[in-house]
């Protein structure tokens, strides 16, 4: 059984988290993200820490893990950021951002067009990269789980888009 709620959560400098009965927000240099508490979990802030608290019936502790974590990840979030790289693979496959879009031309008879959502930044810095970049790490998975779903890499040649570093293993082709 995981013990990760026991771990406090170290708040640095310049990072501030404010505790309601039902929801706890944490502010800082690139944002604020805002988590809401479960029946059974609880969180107390003492000095730069935050502690979970849960009652030792039914589901709170498992969810008392996942608060933790996701109150970890949120404040990685509002100091450094997350971001997700893509590859464009294939000839003729390219990318651009236009104003509130993403422009995609995948090999299809029409381009794709994807909408940005709010919170959310994305960058090409060549025609076969896209990089999303948030302080939201569920948002920013899948905003690049959503980009890539469009044209996932096929398994015999590995064209689509695919994660940086991303093993693709390729099938033999048909024999004669």
């Amino acid at each position: 059984m995981s013990r990760i709620a026991k771990a406090p959560v170290e708040l640095p400098a310049g990072v501030t988290a404010t505790i309601a009965a039902d929801a706890v927000t944490i502010k800082g240099a690139k944002g604020s993200l805002s988590l809401p508490l479960t029946a059974g979990v609880s969180v107390v802030q003492t000095d730069k820490k935050l502690q979970i608290r849960f009652d030792a019936e039914g589901l709170a502790r498992p969810r008392a893990g996942a608060t933790r974590a996701h109150l970890a990840n949120m404040v990685r979030g509002v100091t450094r950021g997350y971001e997700k790289k893509l590859e464009l693979v294939g000839v003729g496959f390219r990318a651009q951002v236009q104003g509130k879009s993403l422009n995609l031309t995948l090999g299809f008879s029409h381009p794709v067009n994807v909408p940005i959502p709010e919170g959310i930044n994305i960058e090409t810095p060549s025609q076969t990269e896209i990089v999303v970049k948030g302080i939201d790490r569920q948002k920013v998975g899948q905003v690049a789980a959503e980009i890539r779903d469009i044209r996932p890499p096929e398994p015999y040649k590995g064209k689509g888009v695919r994660y940086a570093g991303e093993r693709i293993t390729l099938k033999e082709g048909k024999k004669k």
